[in-house]
């Protein structure tokens, strides 16, 4: 395989909101908050579904990597429940290698209520269910070493047995790969996070908020150069001001795509860590690995949900 992800399995649940629902629920606007499966059906009793999809932040970039014709994996924990199914038959639909065998076990298949607001803004609450239940012994160390690239996100990072998971994948990986995935992440996981970024990581994806967080500072060049010394290949994506890569003492840049149909930024990070991954393992440069980074994510923000159909 081209690229193995590791990730939390989920099943998206998207809904439209007001931001008075967000204010109501004391959610706030663009991040993640983790809840429980009571929380989860109480705010879901106050919605109207607007459509359910495998999803999943690695998930995703691995369903974008295979629609640009790499060979790809995932692993992902799910229970062999109706959610589980779904979820399996997602990936095997989009010609992904569902690497985990689900079974039955005693929390339900993960779900993610995505609430997008009028300014196509998505805040997420994330019941974990089983995917937060994830450990080494749900994949062997030879399906990670027989990958080019190991694929993680920083919303799979927890204590006990998902961390034992990543440490599995990333000793044995020949090259990593990873998203910090959410501001909530880093600040949870500020120490550890630096740590997998100094001494663990070769490839780094974050937006310029996490980053700028990860490093405690307000100065983007302070980000630039922090990833210089780091001698290591960090991509930010930076909204509006498009995206940056810098490798070693390479740096190139990519602007935003203009005059795009904004429905639902859900996935635009995952879509963009897809294009970029799809670039540097067909060697292409940097430069055109973000413009292919920054094509994939404009396609996805343009309709509702995480993966390109």
């Amino acid at each position: 395989m081209k690229i193995l992800g590791i990730g939390n399995a989920i099943v998206d649940v998207i809904c439209k909101v007001n931001d008075q629902f967000l204010a109501e629920n004391s959610l706030t606007k663009s991040t993640m908050k983790l809840i429980d499966e009571i929380e989860f059906k109480n705010l879901l009793s106050k919605l109207k579904i607007q459509e359910t999809i495998s999803g999943g932040s690695v998930a995703n970039s691995i369903v974008g990597l295979s629609q640009l014709g790499n060979e790809v994996g995932f692993v992902g924990k799910v229970k062999d429940d109706n959610l589980g199914q779904k979820y399996e038959e997602g990936l095997k639909k989009e010609n992904v290698n569902f690497l985990y065998i689900k079974k039955n076990e005693p929390v339900p298949t993960g779900s993610c209520l995505i609430l997008v607001t009028p300014d196509s803004e998505r805040t997420m609450c994330t019941f974990l269910g089983t995917a937060g239940k994830i450990s080494d012994k749900d994949f062997s160390a030879e399906i990670v070493k027989n990958s080019e690239i190991t694929l993680l996100e920083g919303y799979l990072w927890d204590e006990g047995e998902p961390r034992k998971a990543f440490e599995k994948a990333i000793n044995n990986s020949n090259k990593v790969a990873m998203s910090l995935s959410d501001l909530f992440c880093v600040e949870r996981h500020k120490n550890e996070f630096l740590n997998l970024v100094n001494n663990k990581l070769d490839i780094i994806f974050a937006n310029e908020q996490e980053f700028l967080s990860l490093i405690d500072s307000s100065s983007f060049k302070e980000a630039v150069s922090f990833s210089k010394n780091l001698k290591k290949n960090v991509v930010i994506t930076r909204g509006e001001k498009g995206a940056i890569a810098i490798k070693n003492n390479e740096i190139a840049e990519c602007p935003a795509e203009q005059n795009i149909n904004l429905v639902d930024l859900t996935g635009a990070g995952d879509l963009f860590a897809a294009g970029y991954l799809h670039g540097q393992i067909n060697q292409l440069s940097l430069k055109e690995s973000l413009i292919k980074g920054t094509l994939q994510s404009a396609k996805v923000i343009q309709q509702y949900g995480a993966r390109i159909k």
